[in-house]
């Protein structure tokens, strides 16, 4: 079966999670998807551990192989005259081009949109910055943690002052990037939608800092409207009581009462009846007002017995509950076994590379897994012969000059 985006060439000059996430996706979907890095380097994350997959000197961090199977890595020095006349030579021949560098630096080297697109009109050129290409901010450097923090996510994330251990908190993986890579996903897949109508390519600004703030979401909203700057609340929802985590016997459950009909038989299942008819409770409004009656009457309670047994007797009364999971147990639950999450696959030296399988389920053109991620410059003799029908003397001749890496199968020269 074909996959959605077969035949799509993607150049993917990006580094560390936004941009490689998004390039991932894009290959997961079929597309031909190859990896510019620097010579000698390549990208930051591959230093970015342990752990390890081998030896540290591969290259191969668990961090790096988190976005970047599926891909060719070709080592282009952007320094070297030539290797930037071969970067141009394949963007000439690509659809899409994805690059995370600092504002201006493309334009230096000659590779910037408005140089490319000369040559290649439809071209789809997606820029992933900290802060975007105008604004005050525009020239600033920024990773993810900067990004939660300035963007609101961490004021909103974690446990009150007045509790111990309170204080503003990020998240444990880093969302803000992850939002901006299902961001360029959506923003290339709708330029190639364009493009196939219009007939031509376009430039797409995007910024971290953009998408953290479209994703405060709700919590934008209330503001918003209220005008009541949003407090933390540990795992406690601003909106929906009770919708947080309990400390049960053995660990920790998380409960998410959507309605007052689950209200009531979340009262009945803790022998609590008639406390969905207590005025202060009878209405999620009621119970968002008198959060702080509720919740330690159900702390009380769920501290009585052990996790597995709560969720047992929540999932019999219809109430959405689980567990709170280590890594661990996420990948020994049934549904997550069921559904193949856990992802396999075997790199060119034969050593097997897990992960984290593509959740989208398509019924005609399904994700697809071409490679494991590539170490340094593997596989980059096949990217200049197939998409540029460039000779092995040729490709030896650029790699004695210092303008390209190659590496594995089909390595010519360095």
């Amino acid at each position: 079966m074909k996959t959605a985006l077969e035949g799509l060439r993607v150049l993917d000059l990006s580094r560390v999670l936004a941009g490689p996430w998004a390039g991932q996706v894009l290959a997961d979907f079929g597309a031909d998807v190859v990896k510019v890095e620097r010579p000698g380097r390549g990208d930051d994350t591959r230093s970015w551990g342990p752990p390890y997959i081998g030896d540290e000197a591969d290259g191969m961090s668990a961090y790096f192989c988190t976005a970047n199977r599926g891909k060719d890595s070709l080592g282009i020095d952007l320094r070297h005259p030539r290797g930037r006349e071969l970067l141009r030579r394949l963007a000439d021949t690509s659809d899409v081009l994805i690059e995370n560098f600092r504002v201006g630096t493309m334009a230096r080297y000659g590779l910037d949109y408005g140089t490319l697109s000369r040559t290649n009109p439809r071209l789809v050129y997606c820029s992933i910055t900290a802060f975007g290409q105008d604004g005050p901010e525009r020239d600033a450097p920024g990773y993810d943690a900067i990004i939660q923090g300035l963007g609101g996510l961490m004021s909103i994330t974690g446990a009150p002052e007045t509790e111990d251990g309170g204080g503003p908190q990020k998240v444990g993986v880093a969302v803000a990037d992850l939002f901006c890579g299902m961001y360029a996903v959506s923003a290339i897949l709708a330029a190639l939608q364009a493009r196939a109508r219009d007939g031509i390519g376009q430039f797409i600004d995007l910024a971290l800092m953009d998408c953290q703030v479209a994703m405060l979401a709700n919590q934008a909203m209330n503001y918003f409207v209220d005008g009541r700057i949003p407090n933390r609340l540990g795992n406690a929802h601003p909106n929906i009581v009770p919708y947080q985590s309990f400390a049960t016997m053995d660990g920790y459950l998380m409960v998410a009462v959507g309605n007052d009909a689950q209200f009531r038989r979340l009262t009945e299942t803790l022998g609590l009846a008639g406390l969905a008819d207590d005025p202060r409770f009878v209405s999620n409004r009621s119970r968002v007002e008198h959060r702080e009656s509720l919740i330690p009457i159900l702390e009380k309670v769920f501290a009585s017995a052990p996790t597995r047994r709560w969720v047992a007797r929540l999932k019999a009364a219809e109430v959405p509950s689980g567990p709170v999971n280590g890594i661990d147990a996420v990948f020994e639950e049934p549904q997550v076994r069921h559904r193949g999450l856990r992802l396999d696959l075997t790199d060119a030296a034969g050593r097997r590379i897990p992960g984290v399988a593509n959740p989208i389920r398509f019924s005609a053109t399904p994700v697809g897994y071409r490679a494991a991620p590539p170490r340094l410059g593997e596989m980059g003799h096949r990217v200049l012969r197939d998409w540029l029908n460039m000779s092995s003397t040729d490709i030896s001749t650029l790699s004695e000059e210092g303008a390209i890496e190659i590496s594995g199968p089909g390595k010519s020269g360095k």
